[in-house]
């Protein structure tokens, strides 16, 4: 991995992650080592209402994750509606290392982010859940915001549902404190996630 973005996960250990969310990010880290351990692909779909913000967070921090710990994952993004990756977001991870390219000028541009020149990118883009890109079936469907855990009781496909709601950084849009909760929130998801794939290879 890149070495600016290594230092930053050295320093994740330092942002504890919140007693009261542990329950539901064992459940995940038990999700995906029940499916890994009988040989079925790992795929986990996080969901937000407009997949702009902390959907793609989880996206990139969970692959990013998985790919550190050595295990075999996909990670996926998706909405109920079709918006954009917000450029904040994606600056936010730009700031800890990530190496992000924009791959067209459209209203919702396609982006890929690396975080290793050995590694394939992460591709995002907003879209909704069920995307052609998205898998169909057999994965966790991770609700990152309000709107979409109780506007989406069901989501087809899924092999199990998980609410793991993060707060929207857009509240601080256009303030002094927008670049600082941008980078707050990414790094509280990248510490789950790196908390997440850490107890699959725990015996």
């Amino acid at each position: 991995m890149y070495p600016e973005l290594c230092r930053f996960i050295a320093r994740l250990p330092q942002a504890p992650v919140a007693t009261a969310r542990l329950a539901v990010l064992n459940n995940l880290a038990a999700y995906i080592r029940a499916e890994a351990a009988v040989g079925r692909a790992v795929n986990v779909n996080f969901i937000c209402t407009h997949n702009s913000r902390r959907s793609q967070l989880a996206q990139v921090w969970a692959q990013t994750a998985a790919c550190f710990y050595g295990i075999r994952a996909n990670s996926y993004s998706g909405g109920v509606a079709v918006t954009a990756f917000d450029e904040r977001a994606v600056a936010a991870l730009s700031g800890v290392g990530f190496k992000i390219s924009k791959k067209d000028s459209h209203a919702n541009p396609r982006y890929e982010i690396r975080f290793a020149s050995d590694a394939p990118p992460i591709l995002a883009w907003s879209k909704l859940y069920d995307d052609p890109a998205n898998p169909r079936n057999g994965f966790a469907a991770v609700m990152t915001c309000a709107g979409a855990d109780e506007n989406c009781p069901f989501i087809p496909g899924a092999g199990v549902r998980i609410p793991l709601r993060y707060d929207d950084p857009k509240e601080f849009d256009g303030t002094a404190r927008e670049a600082a909760m941008y980078a707050a929130r990414s790094q509280q998801i990248a510490a789950e996630m790196f908390y997440v794939f850490a107890l699959i290879n725990k015996k």
